[in-house]
């Protein structure tokens, strides 16, 4: 929904793909709502590590600029899964690959500037970061590694807006509301039952869509940085999310996972 909106307002969308036949589907179906849209696939799995450097690496190949990064990825594993890599599932797809694809592609984004960098978190995320609790299989539960994660997004948001003052790109994250989507479609049990209850009074995604371009390309957005909205108002979300210290401890921790490069602190 996000990127036939995009492609609506005239962007070149390029979206990442696991699944190349998937992709091409979700290609052409755009192309059915939006005549002459301009859209691009880059092969894109955020469970791997590799994978997310090279799609970087090819989307600096193939394109000259990037205006607006959207980080939207998520996934919520019912039981404890482990990536290629070794990491916990939903750590390492939700905020982790972004990690990389973010620090990756921070030359271009600096370079086209100016520019905005979007993480989609959610109100549900946690109200302290628990480091050793990421990547625990002892005691796994669903919910709380989904929130640890979405979590995770807000406070890289915010040190990366940090770590970006000056340069013109601006990193924000974003609650899009309680979304009709596929996420948690695997879950069971009681959390599988109340997902099926409530589907049908969620938010059509359209909707949110609507929100989370507002923010990507409306004027009065171009200038903020280092916040979290709902839906497409600034808000206040929990202690923990706020928390300096979380934030550059997390930074550290993904930088020594990922490997990734880190620009330096302006200034």
């Amino acid at each position: 929904a996000t990127a036939v909106r995009c492609a609506g307002l005239g962007a070149t969308v390029v979206l990442g793909a696991r699944d190349s036949a998937r992709a091409t589907e979700t290609v052409e179906a755009i192309r059915g709502e939006v005549r002459g849209a301009r859209l691009e696939v880059v092969a894109l799995d955020l469970a791997s590590l590799a994978s997310t450097a090279e799609a970087a690496r090819e989307f600096k190949r193939r394109f000259g600029r990037l205006d607006v990064l959207i980080n939207n990825a998520g996934v919520s594993p019912p039981d404890y899964r482990t990536t290629v890599d070794g990491f916990e599932t939903t750590f390492a797809v939700n905020h982790l690959g972004h990690f990389l694809l973010t620090l990756e592609l921070l030359d271009l984004l600096r370079a086209s500037a100016p520019a905005r960098i979007i993480n989609v978190a959610s109100s549900g995320h946690a109200g302290r970061l628990d480091l050793e609790r990421l990547q625990t299989a002892r005691g796994f539960n669903a919910v709380t590694a989904y929130r640890q994660a979405k979590l995770c997004n807000i406070l890289f948001a915010r040190e990366l807006a940090r770590r970006l003052t000056g340069t013109g790109v601006t990193a924000n994250a974003f609650h899009p509301g309680a979304v009709r989507t596929g996420l948690g479609r695997d879950l069971r049990g009681f959390l599988g039952m109340a997902r099926a209850v409530m589907r049908p009074f969620l938010l059509q995604p359209e909707k949110s869509a609507e929100w989370l371009v507002q923010l990507a390309v409306a004027p009065e957005f171009a200038q903020v940085t280092g916040e979290y909205f709902e839906r497409n108002q600034p808000a206040r979300p929990k202690a923990g999310a706020l928390n300096d210290q979380a934030a550059a401890a997390l930074w550290d921790v993904s930088e020594r996972l990922t490997g990734a490069r880190s620009p330096s602190t302006a200034g």
